[in-house]
């Protein structure tokens, strides 16, 4: 059998999908997406805005199906496009009932998309507007670990919930400040990349109970399905290699990953959504 062909394992305790972009995946429409993520365990999908461009469309697509949430926010590679419009939407809807986190925010030095000083500024705005409403963060870091603490360590005091640095990548510095000061670390199919034992590092010196799993699909494909458009049915592939570097159960990290997701971003169990 191709490791193409390899089943996506099924476990019996439900799974919560924290970073996904919904809107971007194009081997099937959002529906058919969260019909299959569900067929596998998926209880719950969180879909992320990061432009302009789609704030609107996460909130039609959290409008539409059930048990899909979502967040508004701009990322650092559109930073550039933020202004007082943009700022007025955003801030609009935080208090929309499936809006759960302001998202996708932070740092990419990697890229450069926007400029660094623009890219700082934005990011210290909407770390403002979470303060501000009370919602915690989902944050992107890349190469840009200094910048990233100093500019959390100018609004943590002032957030009641803090949220998620996800897909994370970053040095243990930042993985040491950012869970002392209470956020969660996200990790998605990077885990599984054979040349990503720095990321594995990271999984292992983690708190389970501030540990929460993603698959930033359509990106970042687990093994053994790499080089396809990545899913969130594929988030099985990261719980078991979760389980396998903490050598813990893997329904234990899928039970302690969900209520970790469902304290972050206040979500009730599917059962008791209305």
């Amino acid at each position: 059998m191709s490791k193409k062909n390899t089943p996506i394992p099924v476990f019996d305790s439900p799974i919560i999908e924290t970073h996904c972009h919904l809107d971007y995946l194009k081997q099937d429409d959002p529906a058919g997406i969260v019909e299959r993520a569900q067929s596998v365990g998926v209880e719950t999908l969180i879909t992320i805005a990061v432009s302009p461009d789609n704030l609107s469309a996460v909130r039609e697509m959290v409008a539409a199906i059930d048990v899909v949430y979502g967040t508004q926010g701009i990322h650092p590679h559109d930073a550039r496009l933020f202004n007082a419009e943009v700022d007025g939407e955003i801030c609009a809807h935080l208090d929309d009932p499936k809006i759960v986190a302001v998202g996708e925010i932070g740092l990419d030095y990697h890229y450069d998309n926007s400029p660094r000083d623009v890219q700082r500024d934005v990011f210290s705005r909407q770390l403002e507007m979470a303060a501000e409403s009370g919602l915690p963060v989902v944050i992107h870091s890349r190469d840009a670990d200094e910048d990233t603490i100093a500019i959390l360590a100018e609004h943590v005091d002032a957030m009641a919930n803090k949220g998620v640095i996800h897909s994370f990548t970053s040095g243990p510095e930042l993985a040491e400040y950012c869970l002392g000061v209470g956020f969660c670390l996200g990790f998605n199919g990077i885990i599984t990349f054979n040349a990503a034992e720095n990321v594995r590092d990271i999984v292992r010196m983690t708190p389970l109970d501030q540990l929460l799993l993603e698959t930033d699909s359509p990106f970042l494909t687990p093994v053994p399905y790499r080089g396809r458009e990545n899913a969130p049915f594929y988030i099985p592939f990261v719980a078991q290699k979760v389980a396998d570097l903490l050598d813990t159960p893997v329904e234990d990290v899928i039970n302690q990953t969900t209520s970790n997701a469902r304290r972050v971003f206040a979500l009730e169990p599917a059962s008791s959504n209305a």
